[in-house]
């Protein structure tokens, strides 16, 4: 019986230790990985292409990349790049992060999920949250200033 209360203990400070606070994401972090990119790069569309072709779709990998930025900042704000009809479009959206590291993204479109799977001081991974779970992972780095 001691056992179980004390490995109940445990578990519990090892889950109150690993829960996230939200200051702790105040910050520029931009997007360095994105598994659902990967995906289109062993899609038999891109392995088929020619060489022009995937150039382009490289070069389109690689703009996605390079303009993906999350700024969250004080007051639960957070300011980030999207696309809409292939344009890089600036938002703003109210967040929430809750127990188990659940991002709560308020956007005027609807609200967006994902689970923080990793958190550094340099390193972010997020897993969304949603019907399609085959999107995949996708791993920031703390932009330095």
């Amino acid at each position: 019986m001691h056992l179980s209360i004390l490995t109940s203990a445990l578990l519990t400070l090892a889950l109150f230790w690993n829960q996230l606070e939200y200051r702790q994401l105040i910050g520029s972090w931009q997007l360095t990985h994105f598994e659902g990119m990967e995906k289109i790069v062993h899609s038999s569309q891109y392995q088929n292409a020619t060489p022009a072709e995937r150039a382009s779709m490289d070069a389109r990998i690689r703009y996605r990349l390079e303009n993906t930025v999350y700024q969250f900042e004080p007051g639960d704000l957070l300011k980030f790049t999207d696309f809409e009809n292939q344009t890089v479009v600036q938002k703003q959206a109210k967040i929430e992060l809750s127990e188990g590291n659940i991002l709560l993204i308020h956007e005027e479109k609807g609200d967006r999920l994902a689970k923080i799977l990793e958190f550094s001081e340099e390193k972010m991974v997020l897993q969304p949250i949603s019907k399609n779970t085959a999107s995949g992972k996708l791993i920031f780095e703390r932009i330095k200033k």
